[in-house]
């Protein structure tokens, strides 16, 4: 599968950007979808999964203010951000791994599109 990211910018703290994940070759159903940030000088960090059970998780961090969905006719993943803070500032990448199983580790995932910067604002 490949995977494409986009929707990333900058906004003040407080606003809100969604991210999204077009996917081609298989459907994002057949996959455990996942949201990454990686921030300067930090490790890659997970922010949301889904799997193809839709099974959703997300990072502590972004909790009641961050929403992945999935859109199985568009073979689209989402992640819609609100109330974004500075330290949400990273470059997000989407991946997709073949299983059933969240997994948080960057390692686990297969495929990965490339990243769209998010820029917040204090």
């Amino acid at each position: 599968v490949q995977l494409q990211a986009s929707g990333g910018g900058l906004v003040q703290a407080g606003g809100s950007l969604r991210l999204s994940c077009a996917a081609s070759g298989r459907a994002v159903g057949s996959y455990v979808m996942a949201w990454f940030r990686q921030a300067p000088g930090k490790e890659r960090e997970r922010v949301a999964t889904i799997t193809s059970g839709s099974i959703i998780t997300y990072a502590d961090s972004v909790k009641g203010r961050f929403t992945i969905s999935r859109d199985n006719i568009k073979n689209t993943v989402h992640l819609q951000m609100n109330s974004l803070k500075p330290d949400d500032t990273a470059v997000y990448s989407c991946a997709a791994r073949l299983g059933r199983d969240t997994d948080y580790r960057p390692s686990a995932y297969d495929y990965w599109g490339q990243g769209t910067q998010v820029t917040v604002s204090s």
